[in-house]
Protein backbone atom coordinates (compact mmCIF):
# COMPACT_ATOMS: atom_id res chain seq x y z
CA UNK A 1 0.00 0.00 0.00
CA UNK A 2 2.79 2.39 0.78
CA UNK A 3 4.51 1.69 -2.21
CA UNK A 4 1.17 2.59 -4.10
CA UNK A 5 0.96 5.81 -2.59
CA UNK A 6 4.62 6.69 -3.65
CA UNK A 7 4.19 5.30 -7.13
CA UNK A 8 0.82 7.39 -8.13
CA UNK A 9 3.32 10.40 -6.74
CA UNK A 10 6.52 9.39 -8.83
CA UNK A 11 4.34 8.41 -12.34
CA UNK A 12 2.91 12.38 -11.76
CA UNK A 13 6.62 12.93 -13.28
CA UNK A 14 8.77 11.57 -16.79
CA UNK A 15 9.72 8.02 -16.26
CA UNK A 16 13.10 8.40 -17.46
CA UNK A 17 13.81 11.26 -14.87
CA UNK A 18 12.24 9.43 -12.05
CA UNK A 19 14.66 6.38 -12.80
CA UNK A 20 17.28 8.59 -12.23
CA UNK A 21 15.90 10.58 -9.06
CA UNK A 22 14.84 7.33 -7.60
CA UNK A 23 17.83 5.43 -7.77
CA UNK A 24 20.19 8.20 -7.15
CA UNK A 25 17.92 8.65 -3.62
CA UNK A 26 18.43 5.27 -3.09
CA UNK A 27 22.09 5.65 -3.55
CA UNK A 28 23.01 7.86 -0.68
CA UNK A 29 20.93 5.48 1.46
CA UNK A 30 22.68 2.86 0.44
CA UNK A 31 25.97 4.65 0.52
CA UNK A 32 25.83 4.38 4.35
CA UNK A 33 26.50 1.18 5.46
CA UNK A 34 24.36 0.02 8.44
CA UNK A 35 21.56 2.11 6.54
CA UNK A 36 22.35 -0.74 3.82
CA UNK A 37 22.02 -3.15 5.60
CA UNK A 38 19.18 -2.43 6.96
CA UNK A 39 17.26 -2.42 3.63
CA UNK A 40 19.42 -6.05 2.87
CA UNK A 41 17.43 -6.90 6.20
CA UNK A 42 13.96 -5.97 5.02
CA UNK A 43 13.95 -6.91 0.82
CA UNK A 44 16.06 -9.91 1.17
CA UNK A 45 14.96 -14.01 1.59
CA UNK A 46 18.74 -15.60 2.15
CA UNK A 47 18.27 -19.47 2.61
CA UNK A 48 20.35 -21.84 1.70
CA UNK A 49 17.14 -23.73 -0.25
CA UNK A 50 17.53 -20.59 -3.15
CA UNK A 51 20.39 -21.79 -3.89
CA UNK A 52 20.05 -22.76 -7.82
CA UNK A 53 22.76 -23.40 -9.69
CA UNK A 54 22.97 -22.60 -13.83
CA UNK A 55 25.61 -22.63 -16.25
CA UNK A 56 27.80 -23.82 -13.28
CA UNK A 57 26.98 -20.73 -11.47
CA UNK A 58 25.48 -20.98 -7.90
CA UNK A 59 22.82 -18.03 -8.23
CA UNK A 60 21.63 -16.95 -4.61
CA UNK A 61 17.96 -17.23 -5.79
CA UNK A 62 16.19 -17.48 -8.52
CA UNK A 63 14.87 -13.97 -9.10
CA UNK A 64 17.05 -11.29 -10.95
CA UNK A 65 16.41 -8.16 -12.56
CA UNK A 66 16.89 -7.97 -16.79
CA UNK A 67 19.09 -5.71 -18.56
CA UNK A 68 18.04 -2.12 -19.38
CA UNK A 69 17.44 -0.83 -15.83
CA UNK A 70 21.06 -0.45 -14.97
CA UNK A 71 22.50 0.25 -18.27
CA UNK A 72 25.86 1.35 -17.15
CA UNK A 73 26.49 -0.21 -13.74
CA UNK A 74 26.11 2.36 -11.23
CA UNK A 75 23.61 0.98 -8.81
CA UNK A 76 25.06 -2.67 -7.94
CA UNK A 77 25.05 -1.56 -4.50
CA UNK A 78 21.96 -0.19 -4.56
CA UNK A 79 20.20 -3.21 -6.51
CA UNK A 80 22.48 -5.81 -3.91
CA UNK A 81 20.13 -3.87 -1.33
CA UNK A 82 16.99 -5.25 -2.83
CA UNK A 83 17.88 -8.82 -3.13
CA UNK A 84 18.82 -9.22 -6.31
CA UNK A 85 20.32 -12.88 -7.08
CA UNK A 86 21.66 -11.43 -10.32
CA UNK A 87 21.22 -8.21 -12.18
CA UNK A 88 22.12 -8.03 -16.07
CA UNK A 89 24.29 -4.58 -16.51
CA UNK A 90 23.76 -3.07 -20.02
CA UNK A 91 22.85 -3.46 -22.81
CA UNK A 92 26.68 -2.03 -23.31
CA UNK A 93 28.09 -1.54 -26.72
CA UNK A 94 31.80 -0.78 -27.67
CA UNK A 95 31.41 3.08 -27.91
CA UNK A 96 28.84 5.61 -25.50
CA UNK A 97 26.20 6.45 -27.21
CA UNK A 98 23.37 8.58 -26.57
CA UNK A 99 20.53 6.23 -27.95
CA UNK A 100 17.10 7.67 -29.35
CA UNK A 101 15.74 10.98 -28.85
CA UNK A 102 13.49 12.09 -25.41
CA UNK A 103 11.25 11.01 -24.72
CA UNK A 104 11.34 7.96 -25.08
CA UNK A 105 9.67 5.86 -22.30
CA UNK A 106 6.50 5.64 -21.63
CA UNK A 107 4.14 4.44 -19.09
CA UNK A 108 0.89 2.42 -19.82
CA UNK A 109 -0.35 2.15 -16.40
CA UNK A 110 -3.80 0.82 -17.84
CA UNK A 111 -1.62 -2.66 -18.56
CA UNK A 112 1.04 -2.59 -16.12
CA UNK A 113 2.82 -2.25 -19.61
CA UNK A 114 5.73 -0.01 -20.67
CA UNK A 115 7.05 1.29 -23.90
CA UNK A 116 10.59 2.22 -24.34
CA UNK A 117 12.52 3.32 -27.62
CA UNK A 118 16.11 3.82 -25.92
CA UNK A 119 18.09 2.91 -28.51
CA UNK A 120 20.88 1.24 -26.33
CA UNK A 121 22.10 4.41 -24.63
CA UNK A 122 24.84 3.94 -22.46
CA UNK A 123 28.17 5.24 -21.74
CA UNK A 124 30.04 2.31 -23.43
CA UNK A 125 32.48 -0.42 -22.40
CA UNK A 126 34.80 1.42 -20.79
CA UNK A 127 32.94 3.19 -18.58
CA UNK A 128 31.07 -0.08 -17.46
CA UNK A 129 34.21 -1.59 -17.16
CA UNK A 130 35.77 1.02 -14.44
CA UNK A 131 32.49 1.04 -12.22
CA UNK A 132 32.19 -2.70 -12.22
CA UNK A 133 35.98 -2.76 -11.11
CA UNK A 134 35.17 -0.57 -8.47
CA UNK A 135 32.11 -3.10 -7.05
CA UNK A 136 34.60 -6.14 -6.82
CA UNK A 137 37.63 -3.68 -5.66
CA UNK A 138 34.94 -2.72 -2.87
CA UNK A 139 33.31 -5.78 -1.50
CA UNK A 140 36.64 -8.04 -2.60
CA UNK A 141 34.19 -9.75 -4.46
CA UNK A 142 35.04 -12.44 -6.81
CA UNK A 143 32.99 -14.29 -9.64
CA UNK A 144 30.86 -17.26 -9.61
CA UNK A 145 29.10 -17.20 -5.88
CA UNK A 146 33.06 -16.68 -4.58
CA UNK A 147 30.96 -15.18 -1.32
CA UNK A 148 27.77 -17.15 -0.37
CA UNK A 149 24.78 -15.42 -0.88
CA UNK A 150 26.83 -12.51 -3.39
CA UNK A 151 24.54 -11.06 -6.58
CA UNK A 152 25.82 -12.37 -9.72
CA UNK A 153 26.49 -10.09 -12.58
CA UNK A 154 25.42 -10.72 -16.32
CA UNK A 155 27.21 -8.67 -18.91
CA UNK A 156 24.37 -7.71 -21.67
CA UNK A 157 26.33 -6.98 -24.90
CA UNK A 158 25.14 -5.18 -28.18
CA UNK A 159 26.33 -2.79 -31.16
CA UNK A 160 26.59 0.37 -31.72
CA UNK A 161 23.95 1.89 -33.88
CA UNK A 162 26.12 2.90 -36.75
CA UNK A 163 27.97 -0.64 -36.69
CA UNK A 164 26.58 -2.51 -40.47
CA UNK A 165 25.08 -6.12 -39.13
CA UNK A 166 28.34 -7.86 -41.08
CA UNK A 167 30.59 -6.36 -38.51
CA UNK A 168 28.15 -6.60 -35.63
CA UNK A 169 30.58 -9.54 -34.06
CA UNK A 170 33.29 -7.19 -33.75
CA UNK A 171 31.40 -4.60 -31.66
CA UNK A 172 30.58 -8.25 -29.41
CA UNK A 173 34.02 -9.14 -29.33
CA UNK A 174 35.11 -5.84 -28.29
CA UNK A 175 32.55 -5.62 -25.17
CA UNK A 176 33.05 -9.37 -24.44
CA UNK A 177 36.90 -8.94 -23.64
CA UNK A 178 36.75 -5.50 -21.98
CA UNK A 179 33.87 -6.93 -19.96
CA UNK A 180 35.19 -10.81 -19.42
CA UNK A 181 37.35 -9.93 -15.74
CA UNK A 182 34.10 -8.17 -14.07
CA UNK A 183 31.27 -10.18 -14.81
CA UNK A 184 29.67 -13.85 -14.45
CA UNK A 185 28.13 -14.56 -17.85
CA UNK A 186 27.44 -12.65 -21.01
CA UNK A 187 24.26 -12.17 -22.72
CA UNK A 188 24.09 -11.08 -26.04
CA UNK A 189 21.53 -9.25 -26.98
CA UNK A 190 20.55 -9.03 -30.34
CA UNK A 191 16.46 -8.84 -30.07
CA UNK A 192 15.86 -5.05 -29.17
CA UNK A 193 13.97 -3.61 -31.30
CA UNK A 194 15.04 -0.38 -31.01
CA UNK A 195 18.02 -0.54 -32.64
CA UNK A 196 17.72 -0.78 -36.85
CA UNK A 197 18.57 -3.93 -38.39
CA UNK A 198 19.42 -5.79 -34.52
CA UNK A 199 16.83 -7.86 -35.50
CA UNK A 200 17.70 -9.74 -38.22
CA UNK A 201 20.88 -10.58 -36.62
CA UNK A 202 18.49 -12.95 -35.18
CA UNK A 203 18.45 -15.26 -38.09
CA UNK A 204 20.56 -18.61 -37.42
CA UNK A 205 23.21 -17.65 -39.77
CA UNK A 206 23.79 -14.34 -38.50
CA UNK A 207 23.62 -15.75 -34.98
CA UNK A 208 26.00 -18.44 -35.85
CA UNK A 209 28.69 -16.02 -36.61
CA UNK A 210 28.26 -14.15 -33.13
CA UNK A 211 27.79 -17.11 -31.13
CA UNK A 212 30.38 -19.08 -32.66
CA UNK A 213 32.95 -16.00 -32.89
CA UNK A 214 32.56 -15.71 -28.54
CA UNK A 215 32.76 -19.22 -28.01
CA UNK A 216 36.21 -19.38 -29.69
CA UNK A 217 37.20 -15.83 -28.10
CA UNK A 218 36.24 -17.59 -24.97
CA UNK A 219 38.24 -21.11 -25.78
CA UNK A 220 41.04 -18.58 -26.13
CA UNK A 221 41.33 -16.81 -22.69
CA UNK A 222 40.96 -17.96 -19.12
CA UNK A 223 37.57 -16.12 -18.67
CA UNK A 224 35.21 -19.67 -19.15
CA UNK A 225 31.95 -17.40 -18.59
CA UNK A 226 28.63 -18.54 -19.73
CA UNK A 227 27.20 -16.79 -22.56
CA UNK A 228 23.61 -16.62 -23.52
CA UNK A 229 21.15 -15.73 -26.14
CA UNK A 230 18.55 -13.49 -25.32
CA UNK A 231 15.20 -13.35 -28.35
CA UNK A 232 12.38 -11.54 -29.10
CA UNK A 233 8.74 -12.85 -28.42
CA UNK A 234 8.00 -12.16 -31.89
CA UNK A 235 10.12 -14.33 -33.66
CA UNK A 236 7.67 -17.38 -35.34
CA UNK A 237 7.45 -20.85 -33.88
CA UNK A 238 10.18 -21.78 -36.50
CA UNK A 239 12.58 -19.47 -36.03
CA UNK A 240 12.34 -20.08 -32.56
CA UNK A 241 13.18 -23.92 -33.14
CA UNK A 242 16.02 -22.86 -35.30
CA UNK A 243 17.24 -21.27 -32.57
CA UNK A 244 17.13 -24.22 -30.48
CA UNK A 245 18.59 -26.33 -33.21
CA UNK A 246 21.55 -23.68 -33.66
CA UNK A 247 21.67 -23.75 -29.43
CA UNK A 248 21.87 -27.51 -29.63
CA UNK A 249 24.24 -27.83 -32.74
CA UNK A 250 27.01 -25.07 -30.98
CA UNK A 251 26.39 -25.75 -27.19
CA UNK A 252 25.02 -22.71 -26.39
CA UNK A 253 25.34 -22.27 -22.62
CA UNK A 254 21.69 -20.92 -22.21
CA UNK A 255 18.84 -18.82 -24.05
CA UNK A 256 17.45 -15.54 -22.12
CA UNK A 257 13.49 -15.53 -23.42
CA UNK A 258 12.44 -13.01 -24.22
CA UNK A 259 12.91 -9.54 -25.14
CA UNK A 260 10.23 -6.94 -25.34
CA UNK A 261 7.48 -6.85 -28.00
CA UNK A 262 7.02 -4.68 -31.48
CA UNK A 263 3.28 -6.26 -30.92
CA UNK A 264 0.35 -3.94 -29.46
CA UNK A 265 -2.08 -7.25 -29.57
CA UNK A 266 -2.77 -7.50 -26.19
CA UNK A 267 -3.46 -3.54 -24.77
CA UNK A 268 -6.82 -2.35 -23.16
CA UNK A 269 -8.16 0.70 -25.42
CA UNK A 270 -6.88 3.12 -23.06
CA UNK A 271 -3.44 0.91 -23.81
CA UNK A 272 -3.52 1.21 -27.07
CA UNK A 273 -4.52 5.19 -27.33
CA UNK A 274 -1.32 5.94 -25.05
CA UNK A 275 0.44 3.01 -27.48
CA UNK A 276 -0.36 5.41 -30.60
CA UNK A 277 1.46 8.50 -28.84
CA UNK A 278 4.21 6.42 -27.75
CA UNK A 279 4.88 5.68 -31.07
CA UNK A 280 7.32 2.43 -32.35
CA UNK A 281 9.28 0.57 -29.42
CA UNK A 282 9.30 -2.48 -27.27
CA UNK A 283 6.55 -2.98 -25.30
CA UNK A 284 7.43 -4.57 -21.69
CA UNK A 285 4.79 -5.72 -18.92
CA UNK A 286 1.59 -7.73 -18.28
CA UNK A 287 0.85 -7.66 -21.79
CA UNK A 288 3.81 -9.97 -22.78
CA UNK A 289 2.98 -12.50 -20.29
CA UNK A 290 1.03 -15.26 -22.26
CA UNK A 291 3.50 -14.84 -25.01
CA UNK A 292 6.91 -15.00 -23.50
CA UNK A 293 5.68 -17.61 -21.51
CA UNK A 294 4.47 -19.90 -24.84
CA UNK A 295 8.15 -18.74 -25.82
CA UNK A 296 10.00 -20.81 -22.88
CA UNK A 297 7.66 -23.66 -22.88
CA UNK A 298 8.35 -24.23 -26.83
CA UNK A 299 12.37 -23.53 -26.23
CA UNK A 300 11.90 -26.54 -23.57
CA UNK A 301 10.37 -28.58 -25.82
CA UNK A 302 13.31 -28.30 -28.18
CA UNK A 303 15.85 -28.12 -26.03
CA UNK A 304 18.04 -30.79 -24.24
CA UNK A 305 17.67 -29.85 -19.89
CA UNK A 306 21.21 -29.19 -19.87
CA UNK A 307 20.53 -25.81 -21.58
CA UNK A 308 19.15 -24.02 -19.32
CA UNK A 309 16.73 -20.78 -20.25
CA UNK A 310 16.27 -17.29 -18.09
CA UNK A 311 12.33 -16.25 -18.30
CA UNK A 312 11.71 -12.72 -18.70
CA UNK A 313 8.46 -11.59 -19.39
CA UNK A 314 5.51 -9.90 -17.43
CA UNK A 315 6.59 -10.77 -14.40
CA UNK A 316 5.01 -9.47 -11.73
CA UNK A 317 4.32 -11.88 -8.62
CA UNK A 318 5.20 -15.33 -7.68
CA UNK A 319 2.32 -16.38 -9.77
CA UNK A 320 3.81 -15.19 -12.58
CA UNK A 321 7.39 -16.42 -11.60
CA UNK A 322 5.99 -19.68 -10.65
CA UNK A 323 4.29 -19.81 -14.37
CA UNK A 324 7.57 -19.15 -15.98
CA UNK A 325 9.59 -21.85 -14.14
CA UNK A 326 7.11 -24.46 -14.54
CA UNK A 327 7.08 -23.61 -17.91
CA UNK A 328 10.87 -25.10 -18.09
CA UNK A 329 12.79 -21.76 -16.90
CA UNK A 330 15.66 -22.12 -14.36
CA UNK A 331 15.64 -18.49 -13.51
CA UNK A 332 13.33 -15.75 -13.97
CA UNK A 333 13.80 -11.46 -14.27
CA UNK A 334 11.54 -8.78 -13.61
CA UNK A 335 11.61 -5.31 -14.67
CA UNK A 336 8.53 -3.78 -16.07
CA UNK A 337 7.25 -5.64 -13.02
CA UNK A 338 9.48 -3.57 -10.32
CA UNK A 339 8.14 -0.51 -11.66
CA UNK A 340 4.77 -1.29 -10.93
CA UNK A 341 5.50 -3.35 -8.01
CA UNK A 342 8.07 -1.94 -6.15
CA UNK A 343 11.51 -2.96 -4.40
CA UNK A 344 9.80 -5.64 -2.21
CA UNK A 345 9.01 -7.53 -5.80
CA UNK A 346 11.98 -10.31 -5.61
CA UNK A 347 11.28 -10.63 -1.96
CA UNK A 348 7.37 -11.02 -2.44
CA UNK A 349 8.37 -13.18 -5.01
CA UNK A 350 10.67 -15.90 -3.25
CA UNK A 351 8.23 -15.90 0.29
CA UNK A 352 5.45 -17.74 -2.59
CA UNK A 353 7.83 -20.06 -4.38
Amino acid sequence: MFYKIIRSILFLFPPEAVHHFAMNWLGRICSIGWLKGLMKKIYSVSKPSLVTTVAGIAFPNKVGLAAGFDKNAKYLNELDALGFGFVEIGTVTPRAQDGNPQPRLFRLPEDKALINRMGFNNEGADAAVERLKAWRQRFQLYRKGGQPGQMIIGGNIGKNKTTPNENAYLDYDICFRKLAPYVDFFVVNVSSPNTPGLRALQEKDALRTILVHLQQLRSETNEQLPIFLKIAPDLTDEQIADVASLAIEINLDGIVATNTTISRANLSDAGKIRAGEAGDGGLSGAPVRVRSTEVVRLLRSHLPAHIPIIASGGIFTAADAKEKLDAGAQLVQVWTGFIYEGPAIAKNILQQL
